[in-house]
């Protein structure tokens, strides 16, 4: 039976049996707990990481204030692409919000697999390109949309996560205090 990775990652291209060993080789299981810090303010992102179970949150710090710009969770590829291609510190924050199981790349572990795989570049540049374009897209939503457009962005985007984050959360991601999320979800509801 196949692994968790190696499944997810087929699902993007078939991988022959050579570079599936390579794969497993390359990539470790970490385990964080609600709570721990898979990327801190000022530290450099050290792994590309794909999530097997549980719920991460991108957010930056503006003033003393979270600002969520995107939630991650099972199938999803994460990583603060910037400051890990470049060895920058990080001016973003990568925070689990449940007990969280990651397969996870260091940088100089992803340039092996780009090197000495088949199918290592092709997966990267599939990988980072959805990790931009969800990041892009969530960006541009935070500047252009109302907050009850990114609300319901939210709902369409992450149906099953409304149970699984906090109000807070929600409220930090859609732009708003938590009263505020409140009255938008009545709205909603009142003109369905």
């Amino acid at each position: 039976m196949e692994s968790f990775l190696i499944n997810t990652l087929q699902q993007l291209i078939p991988i022959n049996k050579e570079d599936k060993t390579i794969y497993q080789d390359r990539f470790q299981v970490k385990h964080y707990k609600k709570g721990d810090f898979f990327l801190q303010e000022g530290q450099v992102c050290k792994y590309m990481g794909l999530i097997e179970s549980g719920l991460m949150r991108h957010y930056i710090n503006q003033d003393g204030r979270e600002r969520t710009f995107s939630f991650v969770n099972e199938k999803r590829f994460l990583c603060n692409y910037e400051s890990f291609k470049t060895q920058s510190p990080s001016s973003r924050i990568i925070q689990a919000l449940e007990d969280t199981t990651v397969h996870v790349a260091t940088f100089d572990n992803f340039e092996y697999l780009y090197d000495h795989t088949r199918s290592g570049d092709r997966i990267g540049r599939l990988v980072l390109g959805m990790v931009l374009i969800k990041l892009e897209k969530e960006l541009t939503s935070f500047y252009t949309d109302t907050p009850e457009q990114r609300y319901q962005k939210f709902i369409e985007e992450y149906p099953d996560l409304q149970q699984r984050i906090s109000q807070y959360h929600i409220a930090s991601f859609v732009g708003v205090k938590p009263p505020s999320l409140s009255r938008i979800r009545k709205r909603i509801i009142e003109n369905r």
